[in-house]
């Protein structure tokens, strides 16, 4: 299993590098849209679309921290506060 694992994490290197270009480009660049290929799928993104890409961006990087943490024989704690 944990060979499957290690071959998504570069799959999921790749995406996190395409939503990361394309938040910097949209929210630092002159543009209005931007074409963003993850490898998977391709589709034009806008400014206004920029609180998805970074929630998505965000899950994208809590599941590649995860995966590296299974490959590398690490534990995972979730933890929430408790009040």
């Amino acid at each position: 299993m944990s060979d499957f694992l290690a071959q998504q994490l570069p799959v999921l290197e790749a995406q996190i590098t395409a939503y990361q270009n394309a938040i910097t480009a949209l929210a630092t660049g002159g543009i209005q849209s931007y074409t963003l290929n993850t490898g998977q799928t391709v589709q034009t993104v806008t400014r206004l679309d920029l609180d998805k890409l970074q929630a998505t961006l965000d899950a994208l990087l809590n599941r590649y921290t995860l995966l590296s943490a299974r490959c590398n024989g690490g534990a995972v704690t979730v933890a929430t506060p408790a009040w």
